[in-house]
């Protein structure tokens, strides 16, 4: 069997598609100009780690007053203003016992997040040491006003009410009346 060779390669016309390096740089431009515009707006981690700390404090507030009502047990709320911790414990036979209760074995304040004061009208405002807030039968004994701080920027205030239970998370530091 002989070969013929009669067949010529084949040659291509048709254009290569493509990007020009224009085009690469128009593109380029408008991301970054959305960008610009658009990640300032995004909230920080740090600003929605005080938002979702300040709405912790305020549910364990919360929880603690329907709880010591509903149990008829009185409870304690210490905040540990050097540490910048949170501990609950319950009477029981005059003794102060630690709360088993899964609800407070996570942590309340996220990290970064501090409690700059709290104001307890009948204690004042305190910066510094240990506050016990009370719970008894009826709920929140006192009126509590929890201010809270990020590392670098942003508050809230946590201002919880004894006559209803009802506990208000406010945006920066509020001066609240009781």
């Amino acid at each position: 069997m002989t070969r013929t060779q009669n067949s010529k390669p084949e040659t291509r016309n048709c254009r290569q598609a493509g990007f020009t390096l224009i085009e690469m740089v128009v593109v380029v431009v408008i991301l970054a100009m959305v960008a610009m515009l658009v990640f300032p707006r995004l909230p920080s981690s740090e600003a929605t780690n005080l938002r979702g700390s300040a709405r912790n404090l305020a549910a364990a507030i919360r929880y603690l007053g329907d709880k010591s009502i509903t149990t008829k047990t009185a409870y304690r709320l210490k905040i540990d203003l050097t540490d910048n911790t949170l501990a609950v414990s319950k009477a029981v036979n005059g003794e102060e016992v630690s709360d088993t209760d899964p609800f407070f074995s996570r942590r309340l304040l996220t990290e970064g997040v501090m409690i700059e004061d709290v104001l307890i009208p009948r204690l004042g405002k305190l910066s510094v040491g240990e506050v016990t807030v009370g719970f008894g039968p009826a709920g929140l004994e006192d009126f509590v006003t929890i201010h809270l701080k990020g590392t670098r920027e942003g508050r809230f205030t946590v201002v919880a009410y004894p006559q209803n239970g009802k506990v208000k998370v406010l945006e920066g530091y509020q001066e609240v009346e009781q």
